[in-house]
């Protein structure tokens, strides 16, 4: 498959779950493309919907969700090495396990802890999804699964073959997910804030982990995060998500320095910086909205100090700002008054800008 097609097309993607309380709108109309050899992040608060998303493209949704409308669309090469696209909201959790999940898309959760099985060693774990896809005897997965611990760069592979979880550090175990995730060469692999669970100096080498593996192996990638700044080292493409919608999507560089929707300016503006005048960190007031009861207009407007009137009756659509940038605010409205970013953001961007050599 050639760098650049499309792998991944989510189309219209909308879904509820049942709860006691009622019907929860968890994903309203989520649209996202991936290309081979890509990175995507998906970027927002707890509860925006993010890993809702890629769950649905991994066939793990809880019994209780309902997939209102949409499509997931997965290219993929077959064995006689034809191009295959499946829509996989169409297949059974059983099609998704038996012929996805770890042969084309492979997920590296947040929490090696709750990957891993405390009971086994982590040999019999890397070495169990190649025995079941793919025709490798026991001896072949054996010295696979050891080639995979020295590519994640876990020193003394043979002897940590024989180690259990709890015998390895935060550190080491995420590195055996990341060893899991690659052991049936998967074509896509899913990061759900995989570094989330680590001290800040193992989080950074993970990150060049993923990416050197990336570029190795011509994987396209997707990350899961509410933090910007993993997002800033590793994407090419960053889609916001507010209440179960995308409302902003553009280049890395089109959302770190040219931001149009109000709550990524308040996600940037949250980012710790040493360089800001004010010695508190900002934070976004308000809370997410509940989507038990769905909001009418634009779901950002009660924490939107920008917010104009129309935001409370309509949803805004996305404006074009460029070819590969768009957003979901009213502001960007031919007709709405001229809004400019918040002074010290604009300050911060501009500093990054001029650090980073970016003219663009």
């Amino acid at each position: 498959m050639e760098k650049g097609t499309t792998i991944l097309d989510i189309n219209n993607l909308d879904i509820s779950f049942r709860t006691n309380a009622g019907s929860i709108h968890a994903i309203r109309g989520v649209n996202l493309k991936l290309r081979k050899g890509e990175t995507v992040a998906i970027v927002g608060e707890s509860g925006s919907g993010k890993s809702v998303t890629m769950k649905a493209a991994t066939g793990l949704l809880d019994g209780n969700a309902t997939v209102n409308s949409g499509e997931i669309l997965y290219t993929y090469e077959d064995e006689q090495g034809n191009m295959v696209t499946t829509d996989l909201l169409k297949l059974s959790k059983k099609d998704m396990r038996r012929n996805f999940n770890g042969r084309h898309i492979a997920m590296v959760f947040q929490d090696p802890m709750t990957s891993l099985d405390p009971t086994m060693p982590i040999s019999k774990q890397i070495m169990e999804g190649m025995l079941m896809h793919t025709d490798m005897n026991k001896e072949q997965a054996h010295a696979r699964a050891i080639e995979l611990l020295n590519l994640v760069g876990i020193t003394d592979a043979e002897k940590r073959m024989k180690n259990y979880p709890h015998q390895l550090s935060g550190g080491m175990r995420q590195r055996v997910v990341i060893a899991i995730a690659l052991a049936s060469n998967p074509d896509l692999l899913i990061c759900d804030e995989p570094t989330t669970a680590l001290d800040v100096t193992i989080q950074a080498k993970i990150l060049e982990l993923i990416k050197d593996i990336q570029a190795k192996l011509g994987l396209s990638v997707i990350y899961i995060t509410h933090d910007l700044g993993v997002v800033a080292k590793v994407a090419d493409y960053v889609n916001v998500m507010y209440a179960g919608r995308i409302i902003e999507t553009g280049l890395i560089n089109e959302i770190f320095y040219d931001p149009r929707h109000p709550y990524t300016w308040g996600l940037l503006s949250a980012m710790p910086d040493l360089e800001t005048d004010d010695a508190r960190l900002y934070s976004i007031p308000g809370s997410p909205p509940n989507l038990l009861h769905e909001p009418k207009g634009d779901a950002f407007a009660p924490r939107n100090s920008y917010a104009l009137v129309i935001d409370e009756k309509v949803a805004p659509p996305f404006f074009k700002i460029s070819d590969t940038h768009y957003a979901a605010t009213w502001l960007l409205h031919p007709d709405a008054p001229k809004t400019e970013m918040p002074a010290e953001l604009k300050a911060r961007l501009e500093r990054s800008r001029k650090e980073a050599g970016y003219h663009g």
